[in-house]
């Protein structure tokens, strides 16, 4: 099996037949300009030592040598053994609140900001784990499906944000729910959420949830993010500029909490451990400590090709070309020209 490290490069091979087509036309233009200016037999007099044979030939080791730096620098790879990889580690659901209470910022940038930035870094220090990613405000979504593809979790990550959910609120409840029913419960792996808000649950059933995660023996650790005393969710302009803070129906600004006591219950119950979000520290840091401690399972492998790079085969020929090319002179040898002077006596 063969393939390009950087494929880019062998698209630009595409440039060789311009570079003939160029010199054919500078050759052909430049051949008429000398018989405009002196005729043809007097070019042997002009230019005793002009050969187009050479100039052709430099020429073409030229355009040789240049395909070969092309496919050197495309780095051809040969596959040289297929290996079977088991796949082991761990399920992880994480639950994200992009409701609207996420941008206070309480914790900078904002709480969903935070948020977001402790996710990509525990999707980098992942190593054969399983992860996924629910966001949820007034219903939640599967926004990742679990996958050890962490190039493409970080893709969709970067892709959230309050609009994520068109329905306002916090469903803790149902978050819960949902990702309870998207893990793979015959491969046998052990299976965490981690549930990342501010804990303002606006629709109930967490118990229920917690209840149905215990029977499925399925751990629940937590993250709170903001301040419990409350402050104001602010509101920008689409230029980016702070127009004011959320308000109520009545006109009063209105104050978003973190809620403790509810997160504090959910991991307590859920057999996990509750975080308080800061500015300074990486909570998910410490809840991947803890994850890394249970037991990882088998769930499946793939198969992986090595592959061995093969870009000497050309750069070596390349080096070599342009080397003999150096020495080439491009005026007509010795030799060459003692055969013309007999060809001239023998037809005197």
């Amino acid at each position: 099996m063969i393939r390009f490290a950087n494929i880019e490069f062998i698209y630009a091979l595409i440039l060789i037949p311009g570079l003939i087509a160029f010199f054919w036309y500078t050759s052909t233009r430049h051949s008429k300009m000398l018989e405009k200016f002196a005729g043809t037999k007097l070019h042997n007099i002009l230019f005793p030592l002009r050969s187009k044979f050479k100039s052709s030939f430099k020429f073409g080791m030229y355009l040789l040598s240049i395909t070969f730096l092309l496919i050197a620098l495309a780095n051809p790879q040969v596959g040289t053994k297929i290996e079977e990889v088991k796949q082991v580690g761990i399920d992880v659901y994480i639950l994200l609140d992009v409701s609207k209470s996420m941008l206070a910022e309480d914790i900078k940038p904002s709480r969903l900001e935070k948020a977001k930035f402790e996710i990509s870094k525990l999707i980098q220090r992942l190593k054969g784990d399983r992860i996924g990613l629910i966001v949820f405000a007034g219903q939640a979504y599967v926004q990742i499906p679990l996958t050890s593809d962490y190039a493409a979790a970080n893709l969709f990550l970067s892709a959230v944000d309050v609009n994520s959910v068109p329905q306002p609120g916090t469903a803790i409840g149902p978050a819960l729910e949902l990702a309870l029913k998207s893990f793979r419960y015959d491969d046998g792996t052990k299976k965490a959420i981690v549930l990342i808000t501010d804990g303002e649950d606006h629709e109930g059933e967490i118990d229920a949830a917690v209840s149905d995660a215990n029977s499925k023996d399925v751990v629940i650790y937590a993250i709170g993010l903001g301040s419990p005393t409350g402050v104001p969710i602010p509101v920008y302009s689409q230029a980016g500029v702070q127009s004011g803070y959320k308000k109520d129906n009545q006109g009063n600004i209105v104050l978003t909490k973190l809620d403790e006591a509810t997160l504090k219950s959910i991991t307590e119950k859920g057999n996990g451990k509750y975080y308080r979000g800061s500015n300074t520290e990486d909570e998910l840091e410490a809840i991947y400590n803890d994850l890394s401690k249970i037991e990882q399972s088998e769930y499946g492998s793939k198969k992986i090709t090595e592959y061995e790079d093969r870009f000497y085969y050309f750069l070596l020929p390349a080096i070599l070309i342009l080397l003999i090319d150096f020495f080439v002179s491009s005026n007509k040898s010795k030799l060459f020209m003692r055969f013309e002077k007999l060809r001239e006596v023998e037809q005197s």
